[in-house]
C-alpha cells in the first residue's frame, strides 16, 4: 500500500509538473546507416512523423526535435572492435573512452565520457529500460561507477542510439550527458558467425574473438527469439619502462649484488592490455498471447574472469618476505565477474492506447583476489594468494508506461501523450576478504636498513576489505514521468516533459525538458532545447572502500560516511542538479547530403568528485588515532565544486551511387567541450585546521582536463561488387596527464594531438561469406612519451605513456575476420 501511495503521488506531481510548469523532452535522429530515399529525406526536415514516442516502442523517436546519433551494427562491425564501447568511440566524436580504465581495480572495466562528463552522467539502455551498474567503483576515473555495456555480445546488438538532450525527462533524471540506448535484433530466421584474430604490432596483445547469433520462430503469429553469444580470449601486452629502483640490497661490502645483473630490468607489467576471459550470451525475443498484446524477454548473462598486473615488488622492498620471494614478486589482482540481466514484460494496445508494463533484475557480482604476494606482517607465515572481497550490485525495476494520440481538433497533427511509472530497489554490498588479506599479524619488518620498523598490514599492492567497513546498502525510488509531443503549426513541433523522483535516502526531485523544432521548409530545419536533471551519488560511491600498500604506509579510498572520512571534514554526499541548453541545425541540402550541428551549455552543482589526495604525517596521525594505523595517503568521494561544460558536434555525410562502380559514403564529424569549474565549495573546517586543500590542482585537472577537450574524425566507405574499403582518419586534442599525485604543475604532462588512421578492406569469397583485414592505428601511433626522469622518481620508470589516451598506448593493431550468414 505505501507503494501505491508513493507512486501515485509521484505521477500526479509529474502531471501537474508536465501541464502547469511546460517543461518537456524532445527527440530528434540522425542516422548513419545505408542512405535514406528523397522521400525518407524529405520525412527527416519536414516532421511529417506522428509526434511523439510510444509505449511500445523500444527505440526512440526520430526526426523530433533533439538529436540521436544512430549506428548501426554494420559501422561497428567495420571498426574491428570487438567491444561495443570502443567500436562506439570510435565512430562517434562525442564519445570518448580510454582504451583503459586505469590501473589495479579499474583496468577491468573501460569506461565512456559523453559531451566531456563523467560516465556516471550518461545513462545506459538496453532496449529503452535501464541496464544495472556494475559493481566496480573506478577510482583512476575520477570516481566513478558506470554500467559496462561491454558484457553485450557484439552480434547481438542491432543498433546503438546516442541520445543527447532532453533524456532526463523521457529515461531517466540522471541522464545528465544523455543516454544510449542499445537495440538488440529481433531476427526470428537466419543468423551470422564471425571469428576474429588480432595483435599489436609490437607482437603481444594477441585475441581471439568468436561471435554469433540466430534468430528463431516463436508459434505462428509473428513471435522471435534471437539468440547471442561472444567469446573472447585477451592475451595481455606490455609497455612499462625498465624498473629503475634497486632490486636486491647491497652486499656487506657495500658493491652490487651480482643477481641484480642477472635478473635485469625488464620486471614490471603495470601498463598494457590486461589479460581477460570473457564469455557473454543474450536473449531476445517476444511472442503474441492475444490479437493486441505480446510477452517479451531481453536477458544477458556474462562470465569474465580478469588478471591485472601489479607493481613489481623487489627484494629490496620492505613489502616483500625475502625467504618468500627471494628474487621480488610481481602481483597480480584477479577478478572473476558474474553478471546477468532479466527483463520480462507485457506490452500491447487497447484500443487507442498503447501500454508496456515490465519487471527488470540485474545483478554484477565481482570476486577479488591478489595472487603471488604476501602481508609482511605475518612473516614467514604469510600467505602468497588472498581473498579480498566480493563486490556486489543489484537494481530491481517494475513499472509500466502508456501513450496515446489525441485528436484535438485545433492542432494540425494529433497530440501524442505519454507518461509512466517506476519502482526500483538498488543495492551495493563489500563482503570482507580473508583475514591475512586486511589484518596485521604484527611482525616487523624481518631485514634491510628499515628492520625492526612497522610493516604495512594486508596483502602487497592491494589489501582486502576489513569487516568493519564491509556493507551492504540499498535504496528504494518511486519515478514517475509524463511527456507531450505536439505541433502548434504543420512545420512547427513542441515537446514537454516532467519527471519526479523520489529517493528514500535522499530527497525528491522535479526536473523537466522543454523543446522545440521549426521546419524552414522540406531541407532545413531549427531546433532547441532546455533540460534539468539530478543524479543522486551511488551506493558505490557512498560506500566504497579500498586499500593500496606501499613498502612501510597504505594508500586508502575511504567511504564518504565513515568514522575516519568524516574526521577529515566529509558530511556525506548530495546529489548533482543540471541545468543544459541546446540549440541545433538539421539540413539536407541536396539529395543524398546531411547535415547535423549543434551547441550546447551544460551547468552542474555540487558535482560529485573524488576529494584532494590528503597525505603526510599529519593524516597519519589523526587515521591512527581513530584506528586506521600507517595511512599515509587518504581521499574520499565529495560534492567540491560546480562545473559548466560549454560545446559543440557537427555531422555530415553524403552518398554518392556510382552505379557499375558501386556506393560511396563520405562523411565527417567535429565535437568540442570544455569543462571549467565556476564554484568551490566551502572547505571543510577540520581539513582547514589540518592545513590540506580541498580540491586540489590535481583533482581539478582531472575534472578539467584529463581527456581531449575535440576530436575529429573523418570516413569513407565504399563497396563496390564483391569489395569494400573503409577508411578513417581520427585526431584528437591535446590533454594534461598528472604522473603521480605529488608532481608539481610545471612537471605535469601536456600530450600533443594524435592523429590515428584505421582502415579495413573487405571480400564477399562467397554470396555468405566475407573476409576482412584491417588495421586500428595503421602508423603504429603513440602519445606523448613522459618525462623519464620524472617516471623514475615518482613511478620506479614503469609509466612510459599516459593511461588516460583515448586511443592507447600499444601502438598499431592488425586484425583478420571471416564472416558468415546465413
Amino acid at each position: 500500500m505505501m507503494f501505491v501511495k508513493k507512486l501515485h503521488s509521484v505521477l500526479m506531481t509529474t502531471t501537474a509538473l508536465t501541464v502547469g510548469l511546460g517543461w518537456c523532452q524532445v527527440v530528434q535522429a540522425q542516422t548513419v546507416a545505408s542512405p535514406p530515399s528523397t522521400a525518407d529525406e524529405a520525412i527527416q526536415v519536414m516532421g511529417s512523423h506522428l509526434p511523439g514516442n510510444s509505449a511500445r516502442s523500444v527505440t526512440t523517436q526520430a526526426h523530433s526535435t533533439t538529436q540521436v546519433f544512430v549506428v548501426t551494427a554494420q559501422e561497428l562491425k567495420a571498426t574491428g572492435q570487438t567491444n561495443v564501447m570502443a567500436a562506439i568511440a570510435q565512430l562517434s566524436p562525442s564519445v570518448s573512452s580510454p582504451a583503459i580504465g586505469g590501473s589495479g581495480v579499474s583496468g577491468f572495466t573501460r569506461t565512456m565520457t559523453l559531451r566531456n562528463l563523467n560516465a556516471d552522467e550518461t545513462l545506459i539502455l538496453v532496449n529503452g529500460k535501464r541496464r544495472h551498474l556494475g559493481a566496480n567503483f573506478l577510482q583512476t576515473a575520477g570516481g566513478t561507477d558506470p554500467s559496462d555495456i561491454s558484457l553485450i555480445p557484439m552480434s547481438a546488438i542491432d543498433h546503438v542510439e546516442i541520445i543527447t538532450e532532453g533524456a532526463t525527462a523521457l529515461y531517466g533524471q540522471d541522464a545528465i550527458g544523455g543516454a544510449v540506448n542499445i537495440i538488440l535484433k529481433t531476427d526470428n530466421h537466419g543468423g551470422s558467425f564471425t571469428a576474429q584474430n588480432s595483435g599489436f604490432y609490437a607482437g603481444d596483445g594477441q585475441a581471439i574473438d568468436i561471435t554469433g547469433d540466430y534468430g528463431f520462430k516463436l508459434g505462428k503469429q509473428g513471435g522471435y527469439l534471437n539468440l547471442a553469444g561472444q567469446f573472447t580470449n585477451q592475451l595481455p601486452s606490455n609497455r612499462s619502462g625498465a624498473y629503475s629502483k634497486e632490486t636486491y640490497f647491497p652486499l656487506p661490502n657495500g658493491s652490487p649484488d651480482p643477481r641484480a645483473a642477472i635478473l635485469g630490468t625488464d620486471l614490471s607489467r603495470n601498463l598494457g592490455v590486461v589479460r581477460s576471459q570473457l564469455e557473454t550470451f543474450s536473449a531476445n525475443g517476444a511472442i503474441p498471447i492475444s490479437e493486441g498484446a505480446e510477452f517479451y524477454t531481453t536477458d544477458t548473462y556474462s562470465h569474465r574472469d580478469g588478471w591485472v598486473p601489479e607493481a613489481y615488488r623487489p627484494a629490496a622492498d620492505d613489502e616483500t618476505v625475502r625467504e618468500i620471494h627471494p628474487n621480488g614478486m610481481a602481483p597480480y589482482l584477479t577478478m572473476t565477474e558474474n553478471d546477468f540481466q532479466i527483463n520480462n514484460g507485457f506490452r500491447g494496445s487497447l484500443g487507442k492506447w498503447s501500454w508496456d508494463v515490465y519487471t527488470n533484475y540485474g545483478r554484477d557480482q565481482q570476486r577479488y583476489g591478489m595472487q603471488d604476494s604476501d602481508n609482511p606482517t605475518y612473516g614467514l607465515q604469510s600467505q602468497t594468494n588472498f581473498y579480498d572481497g566480493t563486490n556486489i550490485a543489484s537494481d530491481l525495476s517494475s513499472g509500466f508506461k502508456v501513450s496515446r494520440h489525441f485528436d484535438t481538433g485545433f492542432l494540425p497533427k494529433p497530440l501524442n501523450l505519454e507518461f509512466g511509472g517506476e519502482y526500483r530497489h538498488d543495492t551495493f554490498q563489500l563482503t570482507p576478504g580473508d583475514l591475512q588479506s586486511w589484518s596485521n599479524g604484527g611482525i616487523l619488518i624481518l631485514g634491510g636498513p628499515d628492520a625492526g620498523k612497522p610493516a604495512s598490514a594486508g596483502a602487497a599492492d592491494h589489501s582486502g576489505t576489513p569487516p568493519s567497513l564491509a556493507s551492504s546498502a540499498g535504496r528504494d525510488v518511486f519515478d514517475g514521468h509524463a511527456n507531450l509531443d505536439f505541433f502548434v503549426l504543420p512545420n512547427w513541433e513542441w515537446t514537454l516533459g516532467g519527471r519526479v523522483v523520489n529517493y528514500s535516502d535522499t530527497t525528491t526531485v522535479s526536473t523537466g525538458s522543454i523543446g522545440t523544432r521549426y521546419n524552414i521548409n522540406k531541407r532545413w530545419a531549427i531546433r532547441g532545447s532546455v533540460n534539468t536533471g539530478y543524479r543522486p551519488p551511488t551506493l558505490a560511491q557512498l560506500n566504497y572502500y579500498s586499500a593500496a600498500q606501499g613498502p612501510t604506509y597504505t594508500t586508502v579510498q575511504l567511504p564518504s560516511d565513515s568514522v575516519a572520512a568524516r574526521a577529515l571534514g566529509s558530511s556525506g554526499l548530495k546529489g548533482e542538479y543540471s541545468r543544459s541548453y541546446s540549440v541545433g541545425l538539421d539540413a539536407t541540402p541536396v539529395d543524398n547530403w546531411h547535415i547535423t550541428a549543434n551547441l550546447y551549455r551544460i551547468a552542474i552543482n555540487d558535482r560529485l568528485a573524488d576529494s584532494t589526495q590528503f597525505g603526510g604525517p599529519v593524516l597519519e596521525g589523526v587515521l591512527g588515532g581513530i584506528g586506521f594505523p600507517n595511512v599515509q595517503f587518504a581521499s574520499y568521494y565529495t560534492n567540491p565544486v560546480n562545473t559548466v561544460t560549454n560545446g559543440g558536434d557537427v555531422s555530415t555525410d553524403y552518398t554518392l551511387h556510382l552505379q557499375r562502380y558501386g556506393t560511396l559514403r563520405l562523411a565527417m564529424a567535429i565535437n568540442f567541450a570544455d569543462t571549467e569549474i565556476t564554484h568551490f565549495n566551502q572547505t571543510p573546517s577540520q581539513l582547514a585546521q589540518l592545513g590540506f586543500q580541498y580540491f586540489n590542482a590535481v583533482s581539478q585537472n582531472t575534472l578539467e582536463h584529463q581527456y581531449p577537450k575535440n576530436s575529429e574524425n573523418i570516413s569513407a566507405n565504399w563497396k563496390v561488387s564483391k569489395f569494400s574499403i573503409f577508411a578513417q582518419e581520427q585526431r584528437f586534442g591535446s590533454y594534461t596527464y598528472i604522473l603521480s599525485p605529488g608532481l608539481p604543475e610545471n612537471d605535469w604532462s601536456q600530450v600533443h594531438p594524435g592523429f590515428i588512421t584505421n582502415v579495413e578492406l573487405g571480400y564477399d569469397v562467397l554470396p555468405r561469406l566475407h573476409i576482412a583485414v584491417g588495421a586500428n592505428n595503421l602508423f603504429n601511433k603513440y602519445p606523448t612519451m613522459i618525462n623519464r626522469a620524472l617516471d623514475i622518481k615518482y613511478q620506479s620508470g614503469i609509466f612510459t605513456y599516459p593511461q588516460t589516451s583515448p586511443y592507447g598506448f600499444n601502438g598499431g593493431m592488425y586484425y583478420v575476420k571471416g564472416s558468415w550468414t546465413f
